[in-house]
């Protein structure tokens, strides 16, 4: 495990091919974000913690991986960190939230106003689950049409939560275009709850429309491939 860093520079939200929207393996999205400065990189596949576990053990001295999920729940999406164990799908957001919880682990809300993805709630119900988080992405680099991450910045900022950029990434071309800088060591849940309280940092950078194809194209690929 790294040392205590006195700034980590973060990427909170991006996958292997443990998803089923990705071909990029664990092994080659942790060398890219080691040789782009990150100090941190969490991996957020859908629906399991495989493909973190495996990053974590091909990891390099120098970068810490995070081991989290995307979560569909009925409402939508959730990003969960510092699990021991994956939450199932299908579950209502509070019952997501609270197994999370029971682990130890934080929570954030990934893309809320991305018109074409799984983005959790509406009106009412996402402002009142944003008091449940401990982030919103305010910026999701995979966001390229729209206003999306603009209302998402506002919401964190009314509901008090911290706001972080993330890069979403589906292949190793993407990892760190987008991230967070923070202060602190984010590599722990009480470390990460400390530095989102401090100064944060967003680097924000937009995945290309050309990278963004990649996703459905890597759909294609795993359902031919499991014919």
């Amino acid at each position: 495990m790294p040392g205590p860093v006195a700034r980590a520079f973060v990427d909170l939200h991006c996958h292997t091919s443990a998803s089923f929207d990705s071909l990029a393996s664990p092994a080659s999205m942790v060398r890219a974000a080691a040789s782009r400065g990150l100090t941190h990189l969490a991996i957020t596949d859908h629906g399991t913690i495989e493909g973190a576990l495996r990053a974590r053990d091909a990891a390099p001295d120098r970068l810490t991986v995070l081991v989290g999920e995307e979560i569909r729940t009925l409402e939508g999406d959730l990003i969960a960190m510092f699990l021991e164990a994956a939450v199932p799908n299908g579950l209502p957001a509070s019952e997501a939230i609270a197994a999370v919880r029971a682990q130890g682990g934080l929570l954030g809300i990934p893309h809320p106003f991305d018109r074409f993805r799984g983005s959790i709630g509406r009106g009412e119900s996402l402002i009142a689950l944003s008091g449940s988080v401990d982030w919103i992405e305010a910026w999701n680099a995979r966001i390229v049409v729209g206003d999306g991450n603009v209302r998402a910045a506002e919401l964190a900022v009314s509901a008090g939560v911290a706001g972080v950029a993330v890069s979403d990434a589906h292949t190793t071309v993407e990892v760190g275009v987008a991230s967070t800088v923070l202060e602190g060591d984010p590599s722990t849940p009480a470390g990460l709850r400390a530095a989102l309280r401090g100064p944060v940092s967003l680097q924000t950078g937009r995945a290309s429309l050309y990278v963004r194809l990649a996703t459905p194209a890597a759909k294609l690929v795993k359902r031919v491939a499991a014919r």
